[in-house]
């Protein structure tokens, strides 16, 4: 596709940097937009939004090291590759939850209203960032013949992420930025249908995400790691991840009634 946007002069720009920028950053203006809705401090919204996102870039990158530790015990010299690669979603996502949580508490701030808040900017900007993995030729598909097969062309998709060129792929990213459009639309249209309660925006989230995610690394291409034979990395986690949301989406369900959210207003509609 397209991995790299434009030189200028000897700075290069590529278009999952870019995609990337705009995945953070739209992620956390949807935030921020929803905090103010819902009446909460917009200016703790984005102090917990950066600790978020330079925790998620971190996470990334340390799970990929883990996931290819003989890799890069072998080749200490590719570990400045680092620089170009996003990472493992699920470590970013991991230790973004643990220092959001950390700074929840030290502000004392409503742990699951946050959560809530942050849920949908976390999807949306997972829908950037999977089309920035599109035109970089990353988390590439198995072959296949499938009629929406990709074939991608570009040397430097080879030369940066190893993606196969002139070889009909399945296009893994763009299954997965379509189920998070999808699970976007669903958090949000079901936000306050039914019995909500604080939380459920969330863990919600992370249920529907941790079950399309398994599904999806079945056509993944790229090497990602194994955990147990034919079981990823990622569906191992996903695997910890489904149950633990359902145990929790039990659990926030049956908080005393106070502790549940207010109805919604009507500037809440539009965030």
């Amino acid at each position: 596709m397209f991995p790299k946007l434009l030189d200028l002069g000897p700075l290069t720009v590529y278009s999952y940097g870019v995609l990337l920028a705009a995945a953070y950053l739209g992620g956390l203006q949807l935030s921020l937009i929803r905090a103010k809705a819902r009446g909460l401090d917009p200016a703790r919204v984005m102090d917990l939004g950066i600790y978020i996102i330079v925790s998620a870039l971190v996470g990334a990158k340390l799970l990929l090291v883990l996931v290819d530790a003989d890799h890069f015990l072998r080749e200490p010299a590719d570990l400045l590759s680092l620089a170009r690669s996003g990472g493992v979603f699920y470590g970013g996502l991991i230790l973004a939850v643990l220092v959001g949580l950390w700074y929840v508490r030290k502000h004392q701030l409503p742990t699951w209203r946050i959560a809530d808040v942050i849920a949908p900017g976390i999807a949306f900007g997972h829908v950037v960032g999977r089309m920035g993995c599109f035109l970089a030729g990353c988390c590439y598909g198995h072959e296949t013949t499938v009629p929406w097969a990709v074939t991608f062309t570009n040397p430097l998709a080879l030369e940066n992420v190893g993606t196969p060129l002139g070889v009909p792929l399945h296009p893994t990213q763009l299954y997965e930025a379509g189920a998070e459009a999808i699970i976007l639309a669903l958090i949000l249209g079901l936000e306050n249908k039914g019995r909500p309660f604080h939380g459920r925006t969330f863990w919600g989230y992370m249920l529907v995400y941790g079950l399309s995610r398994f599904v999806i690394e079945f056509f993944r291409g790229d090497p990602r790691g194994m955990v147990v034979d034919g079981l990823s990395t990622s569906q191992f986690i996903s695997l910890l991840i489904v149950p633990l949301s359902l145990v929790m989406l039990y659990w926030l369900s049956r908080a005393p009634a106070d502790a549940k959210p207010a109805a919604p207003r009507a500037r809440a509609a539009r965030a």
